[in-house]
C-alpha cells in the first residue's frame, strides 16, 4: 500500500488541490447566497424558492462531494510515507484548520435548513460568517507552505 501511495503521490496531491478549490468555492459562495436569501427572500415568495434551490444544489452536488474528496485525498497524503512529520507543529495547525473548515461546512448545512424553515440569521451575521473560511484557509495554507 505504501508503494502505491508513494508512486501515486503527485496524482493524489493534484486531486486533493482540485477538491480543495471546489470545496472552498462553495464555502465562499454559500454564505453569500444566505445573505441574499435573508435580505431579499420572503418566505413563500419566488426569490426564497430560488435561493433554496440554489443553496440545496450547491451544498449537495458540489460542496459535499468536494469535502469528501478533499478528506479522502488528504488522508491518502497523510498516509504516504515521508510526507508528514508529526513531530513538527504545521501538521497539527493544518489539522485544526481542516477540522474548523469541516465544522463550518456542517454549520452552513444547518443554516440552510434554518433559512428554509424561516429561522435563519440576518444578512449582517451571514456577511460576518463569510470571513470564516478565509481565516481558516490562511491558517491551512500558511501551515503547509511556510510550515510554521
Amino acid at each position: 500500500m505504501s508503494d502505491f501511495l508513494s508512486l501515486s503521490y503527485p496524482w493524489i496531491k493534484a486531486f486533493h488541490v482540485m477538491a480543495v478549490i471546489s470545496w472552498m468555492a462553495g464555502l465562499f459562495y454559500l454564505p453569500r447566497l444566505f445573505v441574499y436569501h435573508a435580505e431579499r427572500g420572503q418566505k413563500g415568495a419566488e426569490p426564497a424558492e430560488s435561493f433554496q434551490i440554489m443553496e440545496d444544489k450547491l451544498l449537495r452536488l458540489i460542496m459535499n462531494p468536494a469535502m469528501i474528496a478533499t478528506w479522502l485525498a488528504g488522508l491518502a497524503l497523510v498516509m504516504t510515507p515521508g510526507i508528514v512529520d508529526w513531530s513538527q507543529i504545521w501538521p497539527w495547525t493544518k489539522a485544526v484548520g481542516v477540522l474548523g473548515m469541516t465544522w463550518f461546512h456542517m454549520w452552513l448545512a444547518g443554516q440552510r435548513r434554518a433559512l428554509r424553515d424561516g429561522r435563519g440569521l440576518g444578512g449582517r451575521q451571514y456577511r460576518m460568517m463569510n470571513e470564516v473560511p478565509t481565516l481558516l484557509m490562511a491558517v491551512i495554507v500558511l501551515s503547509v507552505i511556510v510550515r510554521w
